[in-house]
């Protein structure tokens, strides 16, 4: 009797012990389970503006309206018709795109001259001028003054000088025009210059930068290349500069 009771408590043990590993094993993780996939999501990289993007920004944003009356415009916004490319050694390409005019950045100068007929004496001359790249003038704005001629540099030496070229032999970095700007680039300036039969003056937006007697002094462009924008021209060193509504008006003596 006791040997059957012992068999009997052996077979409950062993069922016992079997559903325990059983039940084990139904508890494990499985080694053939695939482990679950992570998508990775790439961040798309911000994409630069192109050349034309930059343009056609730059085209959009407004132009001051012009003071005073009888302003014609020397610029069709189109062409180069009344322009030609100053044939400057080493010039940039220059381009009408957008409806602006771009000087494209030269070794050291890049320009265009008008070729129509333009006074000597008491007139203004407007322009809107807008610096690309480039840390130098991105508006060396030639003129005639009587029979002879001069240029406002906007932005030269290192791109804050403004003045004019030259009075007495002394350009714009030596002579009492001379001043120092913050001009940023990517940002239209509208340039003004007035030419009297006594008198120099200058506007950068509505700020007078220049404002000089100029009787009985010598007026001149400063000696070398910036010659070859004589007698009217628009010019720019070591920069990509972009150029809209050139405009001139007469002005009574």
């Amino acid at each position: 009797m006791n040997d059957i009771m012992l068999v009997r408590h052996a077979a409950v043990l062993t069922g016992l012990l079997c559903l325990a590993g059983c039940a084990s094993e139904t508890n494990k993780p499985s080694s053939q389970t695939a482990p679950r996939k992570v998508e990775a999501t790439a961040a798309t990289p911000p994409t630069s503006p192109t050349p034309d993007d930059f343009l056609r920004q730059a085209a959009a944003k407004p132009s001051l309206p012009f003071e005073g009356d009888d302003w014609q415009s020397l610029f069709d916004g189109q062409t180069l018709t009344g322009w030609r490319e100053t044939q400057f050694a080493g010039r940039g390409e220059v381009q009408c795109r957008a409806g602006l005019l771009v000087l494209n950045m030269g070794d050291p100068f890049t320009g265009v001259n008008y070729t129509n007929e333009f006074p000597k004496m008491n007139y203004e001359i407007a322009l809107d001028a807008l610096r690309v790249t480039g840390s130098d003038f991105f508006c060396g704005l030639t003129v005639p003054v009587g029979d002879t001629f001069c240029s406002l540099i906007v932005g030269g030496w290192g791109g804050t000088l403004v003045g004019i070229s030259s009075l007495d032999g002394m350009d714009a970095s030596e002579n009492e025009t001379t001043k120092f700007m913050s001009l940023e680039s990517g940002r239209w300036y509208r340039i003004r210059l007035r030419v009297t039969e006594k008198k120099l003056e200058a506007w950068i937006d509505k700020d007078r930068v220049v404002n000089v007697e100029t009787e009985g002094r010598k007026i001149t462009v400063r000696p070398g290349d910036i010659e070859m924008s004589e007698p009217l021209g628009v010019s720019a060193w070591q920069t990509t500069a972009v150029l809209r509504e050139i405009k001139i008006r007469r002005l009574g003596k």
